[in-house]
């Protein structure tokens, strides 16, 4: 792994919430004061109450990177965060890296009321693939039917690739 680029404070690394054997590799400064730090295994992305908000890697279903704004979307119709990032540094280059090394599948599907994107992510720690849904806009995730038509490609996805 690579050292830490970008300066963290020891009081903000301090109260990082970091797992045994998780590392920084990257952090940047926030509008607000605080930092973001993109770990090993994690992005923790600053709370309005002081803390962080740590997101593993396969739990981000996209980051994008625009206008000194750093949008990530969680997975399963998490919340998506914003934040404003002063001195950017590596953070969104290693954002990207840690989030596409996290994809072992990602399989578009036509269902007869829409698409479905499956995604399977292998956590940074290790560990089973985890497979996430992401249905077309206007397709209610919760209709048993629906999902039924999703874990039938799944399965055939499986079975292909053999995760």
């Amino acid at each position: 792994m690579r050292p830490l680029r970008g300066s963290l404070p020891a009081t903000v690394r301090d109260a990082l919430p970091l797992e045994r054997g998780e590392r920084v590799l990257a952090a940047a400064p926030t509008r607000g004061g605080s930092h973001v730090a993109a770990t090993t295994t994690a992005l923790h992305l600053p709370t309005p109450s002081g803390g962080f908000t740590r997101i593993p890697w396969e739990r981000v279903d996209h980051a994008t990177w625009k206008d000194g704004w750093l949008h990530v979307q969680e997975t399963a119709a998490g919340p998506d965060h914003h934040v404003r990032l002063t001195a950017p540094g590596s953070v969104p280059e290693t954002v990207r890296e840690r989030v596409t090394a996290t994809i072992a599948v990602s399989h578009q599907a036509q269902l007869p009321a829409g698409k479905v994107r499956i995604v399977g992510r292998r956590p940074a720690a290790g560990g089973e693939v985890r497979w996430t849904f992401v249905f077309d806009s206007g397709l209610d995730p919760s209709d048993p039917g629906l999902r039924a038509q999703a874990e039938q490609v799944l399965e055939d996805l499986r079975r292909q690739t053999g995760l």
